[in-house]
């Protein structure tokens, strides 16, 4: 049998899926949740067919659906057919989509890194915003950069907040994690400019020297960046006010760096 139907909302296999919105039992499975048929896609064309492939009674056909099943099957994944109220239960909406995917989680190391396979990377210290971390990341695909490196104690970027965010993305950018201690002896052979972001900085991000390819080291949301990491970049950056505000969103200001950074490609 190619697929099987769950009706009870008290099953184990909607308990395990709906205990993905937990970081523990992400990080003890290795998995996370995605939502919805675009996400699916996204992740088939990166190559990246889901564990378990839940569809919903009353998804219409599709031939994006079609390959989606056909690939998961052809991965051993698993296609489970269920009820509205258990997508309900699992996505925590009123309106869940039709379709949702269990994937593995994956994460490149530090050493493994080329930087100049892109003119642009992120690093983030100490991100706690689940909706910028995802928001960077889709970000850092629109741009072309070669991937977002997380410092320190961040938020789980395979949150389901997090992975909602990205709009997919989180399947095409490659994603990192490492403590700062091995960030700052990784970032000494960095061929091209680490440029930090700070709001006591002088100099103007659009006046700023970024030698490509560039890393571009953020802060976190309240504190922005650390003394330690700051020091450690070429040069530190601010992004002019001119209103009222004294800062910009996290995931806005990234944006804008991202884009200076890469400007005339």
């Amino acid at each position: 049998m190619t697929e099987r139907l769950i009706t009870s909302l008290t099953n184990d296999t909607v308990k395990a899926v709906r205990a993905l919105h937990m970081r523990k039992e992400r990080e003890t499975t290795g998995t996370f949740l995605a939502e919805g048929l675009k996400f699916i896609g996204e992740a088939l064309d990166q190559g990246r067919a889901p564990r378990m492939l839940l569809v919903g009674q009353d998804a219409r056909p599709h031939p994006l659906l079609d390959r989606a099943k056909a690939e998961t099957l052809k991965a051993g994944g698993e296609i489970v057919v269920v009820t509205h109220a258990i997508l309900e239960k699992i996505s925590r909406r009123d309106n869940p989509q039709t379709v949702l995917g269990v994937f593995d989680q994956a994460y490149a190391p530090l050493d493994a890194l080329n930087p100049d396979s892109a003119p642009c990377w992120v690093a983030l210290e100490q991100v706690r915003d689940p909706g910028n971390l995802g928001t960077i990341i889709r970000t850092a695909d629109a741009a072309g950069c070669g991937g977002v490196i997380l410092i320190g104690d961040c938020v789980d970027p395979y949150s389901v907040e997090a992975v909602r965010a990205t709009m997919g993305s989180v399947f095409a950018v490659s994603i990192t994690r490492t403590d700062p201690d091995a960030f700052l002896a990784w970032r000494k052979t960095w061929p091209g400019s680490v440029v930090g972001t700070r709001l006591d900085a002088t100099v103007s991000h659009r006046t700023a020297v970024m030698r490509r390819p560039s890393l571009i080291l953020m802060g976190n949301e309240q504190a922005g960046l650390t003394d330690r990491l700051a020091a450690a970049c070429d040069v530190n950056v601010k992004i002019p006010m001119r209103g009222r505000a004294d800062s910009l969103n996290l995931a806005i200001a990234t944006g804008v760096m991202v884009y200076a950074a890469t400007d005339d490609l």
